[in-house]
């Protein structure tokens, strides 16, 4: 097992599943400390402690701090613990999101709550600019190399699921790109990830309901393990300020996924 990560102090915020757990683990399997947020907590398998128990297991050295990313002082108490207890941070992800409930998806606009927007753009987007806001000081005490992440969506350039989904990824997007510009003099990247249809535990209850193909969807941990090819990577610097794709990271660096497989090409892809 590498351990090119080993020292480096990593946040993924709502990570308790999906696509963010995938991050953790990911960080971990190269000796990572990494530091999650979540709001489930207790037994089952979707909790802030069964991630600590995952990080753990794949290497690296979790711990686990119940964040609701709506709540800025949260946040705000999330990374003064941070601060507390490492000095810095190397790597941000800012993954932490809020499914609608019922899900935003099909319809017009007007047939959705407007609480739906504070879900996807309040938690999709705002927290993402908070907890970058309190992670950058953090990231400065690191010195050059350090890296945010902002995941995002294939929805930030054509129609997924709702106008609203659409606009905070969009919006996304557009802040990754002027953060990476203020960061620049700080040799620090800002990147927005891309990734395609991935078989989260929400996307494959969908689909076992439906009867839905997954065949040829990207997991959690395969996303994950394009964030340390990423930051390893010597043109960083380069890539900043863009939109990555998980296939073409897949490709590019060799990252594999649990089943020892490429991530597969999102067949909706646009540029």
């Amino acid at each position: 097992m590498s351990h090119s990560l080993k020292g480096k102090i990593c946040v993924v915020t709502g990570a308790t599943r999906g696509i963010g757990k995938g991050c953790a683990i990911a960080l971990a399997e190269q000796g990572a400390t990494v530091y999650v947020t979540g709001r489930t907590t207790g037994q089952g398998e979707l909790t802030i402690e069964t991630s600590i128990e995952a990080i753990n297991a794949a290497g690296g050295v979790g711990h686990g701090v119940r964040v609701d990313h709506s709540q800025d002082q949260q946040i705000a108490d999330f990374f003064k613990q941070v601060k507390s207890e490492q000095g810095k941070i190397d790597i941000l992800v800012n993954n932490v999101y809020k499914i609608p409930s019922p899900p935003a998806w099909g319809g017009g606009f007007w047939d959705h709550p407007i609480q739906i927007w504070d879900d996807q753009v309040g938690i999709g987007l705002r927290a993402h600019y908070v907890a970058s806001w309190h992670a950058a000081p953090l990231l400065f005490a690191a010195g050059p190399g350090g890296l945010i992440v902002n995941v995002s969506s294939p929805g930030g350039l054509s129609y997924h699921f709702s106008s609203s989904y659409g606009a905070g990824k969009a919006g996304l997007d557009r802040l990754t790109a002027d953060m990476a510009i203020e960061l620049k003099e700080k040799e620090i990247a800002a990147i927005s990830l891309y990734p395609g249809s991935v078989a989260t535990e929400f996307i494959l209850a969908h689909a076992t309901a439906n009867g839905i193909d997954l065949s040829k969807s990207q997991t959690p941990l395969g996303v994950g393990r394009t964030i340390p090819a990423l930051a390893l990577s010597e043109d960083l610097m380069q890539r900043s300020g863009s939109i990555q794709w998980v296939e073409d990271l897949s490709q590019e660096f060799g990252v594999k996924d649990e089943h020892g497989n490429l991530s597969p090409i999102y067949n909706n892809r646009q540029t």
